[in-house]
């Protein structure tokens, strides 16, 4: 179990209670009372650190090492899941997975970013940071959906598309821009979910739905704290300022109506249960996308673009007045 910064209280209370087990275990001394003391101190600890978690802090969690990535909950919540690749164009992106699968006897178009568990998988997969192809992928597999009349679900876990200049090359911004356009447009219902990290274009490239949630321990912004920090102050040394200044918690969203819903995640955090993360999420996709079945293509559709207007807050001035 890794541990961030501001858990050290934990970590600490975790290494008692390891010590307490092995003297157990080797002096074969019943200390089932000092372990569910110490078990509870930890549940109690647990809960207070939580309750009150900063900008960054949610932001550190949403990168944790251990914490479930697209794949992850894919092979969780799908019984049968068949993954599809390449955009016809170009070329297949590892960053963006996507396929079709069940949920209880519901074919899905599932598809979102995938990170990598480990260093080697990090890299293959670009840090999930994707490459125009694949978003393109993603819009080949959202426009197979409309087809077959298979709802889309997107599962968000980026830390920005990737800004190489071959990407730029390959026309990064355009294909970003066409999928908002279709997905704008897409017949069927579409529900879009930040698993993890949420930035910039990366994030709404494949993010624009009916049904837009978060998990309650993670970001959605136009740019990183890190990267806010270095253009305002020129140094990374202020991220921390910078997080709350950019209001990028799932509660700021929601407030700001960016986004419909926030699913909790287990104390601790999703990568503390992900088996638990995983079913919660699988209710709330399964919910949204009825309600949204119950509805016509022509109603869906207009309530999408509706919502997409409205989000934003803006002021009229005379200009008569203000000139005189």
């Amino acid at each position: 179990m890794q541990f961030l910064d501001f858990e050290e209280p934990l970590e600490a209370l975790y290494d008692q209670l390891e010590k307490i087990k092995q003297v157990g275990e080797k002096g074969e001394v019943d200390l089932s009372t000092t372990i569910k003391e110490l078990e509870n101190k930890i549940k109690n600890k647990r809960k207070e650190i939580y309750s009150n978690l900063t900008g960054w802090q949610k932001v550190q969690l949403s990168r944790h090492p251990e914490r479930p990535y697209t794949l992850y909950y894919i092979n969780q919540m799908c019984k049968k899941f068949v993954e599809l690749h390449g955009d016809r164009y170009f070329g297949d992106d590892k960053a963006i997975v996507g396929g079709l699968g069940t949920l209880d006897g519901q074919t899905v178009m599932i598809l979102g970013h995938q990170k990598g568990v480990n260093t080697k998988m990090r890299q293959y997969r670009n840090f999930g940071m994707a490459n125009p192809e694949g978003y393109r992928k993603a819009l080949r597999l959202m426009k197979m959906a409309e087809k077959f009349n298979y709802p889309v679900v997107c599962l968000i876990d980026t830390p920005g598309a990737y800004p190489g200049i071959e990407a730029e090359e390959r026309g990064q911004a355009e294909a970003i821009a066409r999928n908002l356009l279709e997905m704008a447009q897409l017949k069927v219902p579409i529900v879009c979910v930040v698993i993890g990290e949420g930035a910039s274009g990366g994030a709404i490239g494949i993010g624009l739905g009916d049904k837009i949630a978060m998990l309650e321990n993670t970001w959605y912004s136009v740019i990183s704290p890190e990267s806010c920090s270095s253009i305002l102050w020129r140094s990374w040394d202020y991220k921390e300022q910078a997080a709350e200044a950019l209001k990028l918690t799932a509660e700021h969203m929601h407030g700001f109506g960016i986004v419909d819903d926030i699913i909790k995640e287990p104390l601790g955090g999703a990568h503390g249960a992900p088996e638990e993360m995983a079913k919660i999420l699988k209710r709330y996709i399964k919910k949204a996308i009825a309600e949204l079945k119950e509805m016509s293509v022509e109603e869906r559709i207009e309530k999408r673009i509706q919502k997409y207007s409205e989000i934003g807050q803006y002021d009229t001035i005379d200009l008569e007045t203000t000139t005189k």
